[in-house]
């Protein structure tokens, strides 16, 4: 008998996808990467990205010989190839490489936000929205410095800070000297030397540094927009064109910050 989710109604056959649909909802994500603290809804996330720091990328592209870290990936790249768009938009026609990008496009349409906050039921179309608002509730400071008495909300991020107070271990790069107090900080920075740039777009093969500036630039492929205004609805790709958005509501005069959109 098929199991229904008491948050937005979605049915399964197995209680083990409810389990892991729900995390959609609470925000839940119970894997986390030992080398950096990211963490994942399933396991399997967490082992393809744990390939980001290991560098392992073991699917390669018959046609061009660029390399994945996960199967999915060079099946889309590949497309890239056959210029192969099998996702239909049944709305409006417009075709996509990958079926994630259709289901964000059809959100356009359908109106629907499936993501929503377990403290104030507010829903959202993107996920990544939802994480950006659930800070909102997140205010209270917990975790204090016992050198200097700073708090922060986590006790990871309480360790990074401890690490500039004299005594603590710190990263310190062989090409210059830079020091820094968390082995990603320390990765990211060491590609500006060796000039790697190890995140690469499934969609079009261009390669960044850093996994954040790959999710900003996939957003002109997918056309997800995770900035809503919460005064009137409207999305955005960058927060600093929301940030500029919404002097047009308080009525103050904007900065020339994040005015792209």
């Amino acid at each position: 008998k098929p199991i229904s989710c008491a948050d937005c109604g979605k049915r399964f056959t197995l209680r083990s996808n409810l389990i892991v649909h729900r995390r959609t909802h609470t925000g839940e994500k119970p894997f986390g990467c030992a080398d950096c603290g990211k963490s994942f809804t399933v396991r399997s996330s967490l082992r393809n990205h744990h390939r980001t720091h290991t560098g392992e990328k073991p699917f390669s592209c018959a046609d061009c010989g660029k390399s994945f870290t996960q199967h999915s990936h060079l099946i889309n790249h590949h497309r890239t190839h056959t210029g192969e768009k099998p996702f239909s938009c049944a709305d409006c026609g417009e075709s996509f490489t990958v079926h994630s990008h259709l289901l964000i496009h059809c959100r356009t349409h359908t109106g629907e936000r499936p993501f929503y906050c377990a403290d104030c039921r507010k829903s959202f179309t993107h996920k990544s929205a939802l994480t950006q608002h659930c800070g909102v509730h997140n205010t209270e400071k917990s975790f204090s410095c016992r050198d200097c008495g700073k708090s922060f909300k986590t006790s990871h991020s309480l360790t990074i800070h401890c690490r500039i107070h004299p005594g603590e271990n710190l990263f310190s790069c062989a090409e210059c000297g830079k020091n820094f107090t968390t082995s990603s900080h320390f990765i990211w920075h060491r590609l500006i030397h060796t000039g790697e740039k190890p995140f690469s777009c499934a969609d079009c093969g261009k390669s960044f540094t850093k996994s954040s500036a790959l999710t900003k630039h996939r957003r002109a492929h997918s056309g997800e927009k995770p900035f809503t205004c919460s005064d009137c609805g409207k999305s955005f790709t960058h927060r600093g064109s929301l940030i500029s958005h919404h002097h047009t509501h308080t009525g103050d005069q904007p900065t020339l910050q994040g005015k792209h959109k």
